[in-house]
């Protein structure tokens, strides 16, 4: 009887763990304690699972637990926990060095342990089997086996979820591979793809945000081009794409915990093998100084109309990473708000999809509605392109603004703004 424990209940274990509970016996752990609790009230502050999603999961016999007595009796275990990068750009396993810690304790026989978490190629069998051996006292691929299947969310998204999005799957032999791809296959309606070895899952996952992390960086390198040449980019664009073979990419920010962070994952595998991927790492610097680039716009268009920048005025409209999202993890938004407040400016964030009780909120000043035709602005810049921001008129904004209205429009969904990225 399979039973399965999934370890992180985040924006991707959680609804793995949903869509596992619909076959399985699940449970589902984690370690902060406010978000086992928040579940078992039927609430997902990542909004990925609706309330009746949630309770459905625990109808089905799923339990939401921060006790590792409770996972002990699993055979599958699937580690879903963040992989962040510090300060200086380089990957902190810690998240999945002390879940793999947690699990090694429990592991028994015959078990199989699948990650899920994105990471550089040989983290699995490099990293994690040691550790999974050391606490454990078994032997892999004797007494324990591994897989490796990576996971493809996109947050926010409710049209491709979890079950809708083809997976690639690996095992650490093939006869586990096999087991894997079957176990996945049972959920996923959008099948699998039984990759031949696990460096191979894990190089694939990798790849797949840093080819999006270049592209970026070429369409906003080409913004930044034809902003000095003062041709309109988004037309420039729609022009090209008539042609079948062009990729069709817009301008803007790269922020959140997957396009701007797993290009580091890789390079940092690449560098420890003394080879420099510069560039991955060129596209990486161009689009962590798009903030910049924004913010040194707001304040030329100010000191071009004679606007006072100390204790100016400025409305930032969004603050999450990406649109119709509340996760403000990583997001590039806050950097435009420390570039502007080096100046003195009064920052003002308007974010209907944040929740303000989230200790992330607390350094910003938040508004709860739109201050239509106060006047009070002295620049707006829309930031995210969350739905109901496409519904707001030119003169709405010109009613927001004081004196000569200053609309910074980074997504292109602005009627008539200043400046377009």
């Amino acid at each position: 009887m399979i039973k399965i424990s999934i370890i992180g209940l985040g924006y991707v274990g959680l609804p793995l763990a949903h869509a596992f509970s619909k076959k399985y016996k699940v449970v589902g752990y984690d370690i902060n304690k406010d978000r086992i609790d928040e579940l078992n009230r039927g609430f997902d502050r990542t909004q990925e699972l609706t309330q009746k999603e949630v309770e459905a999961s625990i109808k089905n016999g799923m339990k939401y637990t921060l006790n590792i007595e409770d996972i002990k009796d699993s055979n599958i275990y699937i580690i879903t926990v963040p992989t962040p990068i510090d300060k200086s750009n380089e990957p902190d396993l810690t998240p999945v060095i002390k879940s793999t810690q947690t699990v090694a304790k429990v592991l028994k026989k015959d078990d199989i342990v699948i990650y899920e978490s994105t990471v550089y190629p040989g983290v699995t069998e490099e990293v994690c089997v040691p550790i999974l051996e050391k606490f454990s006292e078994l032997k892999f691929n004797e007494s324990f086996f591994c897989g490796y299947s990576p996971e493809r969310i996109n947050p926010g998204d409710k049209e491709h979820t979890v079950t809708k999005i083809l997976k690639i799957t690996s095992g650490s032999t093939p006869e586990i591979a096999k087991k894997v791809d079957d176990l996945y296959k049972s959920i996923i309606t959008a099948g699998t793809y039984l990759a031949p070895s696990i460096k191979v899952a894990e190089a694939a996952k990798v790849i797949e945000n840093t080819q999006r992390d270049v592209n970026i960086a070429l369409i906003n390198e080409l913004a930044m081009m034809f902003d000095v040449m003062n041709i309109d980019t988004h037309a420039v664009i729609e022009a090209a794409a008539t042609k079948w073979n062009f990729i069709k990419l817009t301008p803007g920010l790269v922020g959140g915990h997957c396009i701007g962070v797993d290009p580091y994952y890789l390079t940092h595998k690449a560098q420890s093998l003394g080879y420099m991927p510069n560039l991955i790492l060129g596209a990486r610097q161009i689009n962590n100084g798009m903030s910049k680039h924004i913010a040194d716009k707001a304040i030329k268009f100010m000191v071009k109309n004679d606007k006072k920048l100390k204790g100016a005025n400025i409305l930032i409209m969004g603050v999450t990473f990406k649109e119709n999202c509340p996760d403000m993890r990583n997001s590039k938004v806050l950097d435009i708000i420390k570039e502007l407040q080096e100046y003195e400016c009064v920052v003002e964030v308007y974010d209907y999809w944040v929740d303000k009780s989230d200790k992330e909120t607390k350094p910003l000043r938040f508004i709860d509605e739109l201050p239509f035709d106060s006047q009070k602005y002295d620049a707006i810049i829309v930031a995210v392109g969350h739905d109901k921001f496409k519904e707001i008129t030119a003169k709405q904004y010109e009613s927001m603004s004081r004196g000569e209205m200053i609309v910074l429009d980074v997504k292109g969904i602005v009627e008539k703004p200043t400046w377009r990225l």
